[in-house]
C-alpha cells in the first residue's frame, strides 16, 4: 500500500522545485546575455582583425586605414608599470595583514580600506588621481594613468595575497619556528613561498582587471593620436580609443573600435585561463 506523503515534506519539495526552476532559469538567462555578447564581438570583432591593426596608428578622423598600434603600446605601458608598481606593495601589504593582522588595529583598519577600494568605482579613483597629480602637473600623462591603474591592482592583489597566506596550515609555520627561523624568514621563505602559485594568481587576476578599465584613464592618460612612448606625456591606450571609436561616424573607426575589443577580451581571458590553469597549486597538508 503506498504511503502518504508528508504534508510538509509535501511543501518543502515544492518549495525545492522551484527554487532550483528559478536558479536554472536565472543561469540560462545569463548565459544566453553572455553568448550573445560574445558573438556580436567575434562577429564584428574579426572584421578589424588584420595586420595593420598592430602595425598602424590610430587615423585621422575621415582617412582610410589605420591601425591601434600606438593604442597596444600605451596600454601595455601603462598596464606593465602599474604592475611593477602593484605588486610589491600588494604582496608586502598581504604578507603584513596574514601575520600581524589578527588584533592589530592598523590591520584591521588597511583590511577595511582594501575592501572599500575594492569596491570603490574606478572613475573616483580617475578623479582622485586628477586632482592630487594631473592638477598639479597641468597636463596629462602615462605617470597618472599607471597611478590610477595601481591603485585598482593593489587591493586585488592584497586581499587575494592575504587569502592565499591564512591556508598555510599551523603545522607548517610550527615546524619552521622549531627550527629557530625568525617570523620574518617563516613569512617570505616558507608561508609565501607554499602559495606562492596562488599570490601570482592574483597579480594576473589584478592585471585582468586593469587592462580593460576606461573611466579612469580618460581623467588621466587621456589618448594621443600619434604614436608616443613617453609617459610624461599624453598617452594613447585601448580602452579609451575603443570607447571615442565606437562613438565615431566614421566605418573604419567603428571597425577598429571593435577589433580592438576583441582584442583587449581575448588578453583578458587569457589572463584569466592562465591565472586558473598553469599556476594553480594545491596548499600543502
Amino acid at each position: 500500500m503506498k504511503q502518504a506523503i508528508n504534508p510538509v515534506y509535501r511543501k518543502r519539495l515544492f518549495a525545492h522545485r522551484i527554487g532550483i526552476a528559478l536558479s536554472v532559469g536565472a543561469m540560462m538567462v545569463g548565459l544566453i546575455a553572455l553568448i550573445w555578447i560574445l558573438a556580436t564581438l567575434l562577429i564584428n570583432g574579426f572584421h578589424g582583425l588584420n595586420l595593420a591593426l598592430f602595425t598602424e596608428t590610430t587615423p585621422a578622423p575621415g582617412s582610410e586605414g589605420g591601425g591601434l598600434a600606438n593604442a597596444i603600446v600605451g596600454s601595455l605601458l601603462m598596464v606593465g608599470l602599474a604592475t611593477l608598481v602593484s605588486t610589491p606593495i600588494g604582496i608586502l601589504a598581504g604578507i603584513y595583514l596574514a601575520e600581524y593582522g589578527e588584533d592589530n588595529k592598523v590591520a584591521q583598519l588597511t583590511r577595511f580600506v582594501t575592501d572599500i577600494m575594492l569596491s570603490a568605482p574606478s572613475i573616483v579613483i580617475g578623479l582622485f588621481v586628477y586632482a592630487m597629480y594631473v592638477a598639479n602637473v597641468k597636463h596629462f600623462s602615462g605617470y597618472a594613468g599607471s597611478i590610477a591603474l595601481s591603485l585598482i591592482a593593489v587591493p586585488v592583489v592584497v586581499r587575494t595575497t592575504d587569502n592565499m597566506l591564512r591556508l598555510v596550515p599551523n603545522s607548517l609555520l610550527e615546524a619552521a619556528f622549531a627550527l629557530g627561523a625568525p617570523r620574518w624568514k617563516v613569512a617570505m621563505m616558507v608561508r609565501l613561498r607554499a602559495v606562492k602559485a596562488g599570490v601570482v594568481t592574483g597579480v594576473l587576476l589584478a592585471v585582468a582587471r586593469v587592462s580593460g578599465e576606461t573611466a579612469p584613464l580618460l581623467f588621466t592618460a587621456l589618448n594621443n593620436q600619434f604614436f608616443s612612448a613617453d609617459m610624461n606625456k599624453p598617452l594613447a591606450n585601448l580602452p579609451v580609443v575603443i570607447y571615442q571609436f565606437a562613438m565615431s561616424p566614421y566605418d573604419n573607426w567603428r571597425a577598429l573600435a571593435w577589433g580592438g575589443a576583441l582584442l583587449v577580451t581575448f588578453s583578458v581571458l587569457a589572463l584569466n585561463v592562465l591565472s586558473r590553469t598553469v599556476f594553480t597549486q594545491k596548499i600543502p597538508n
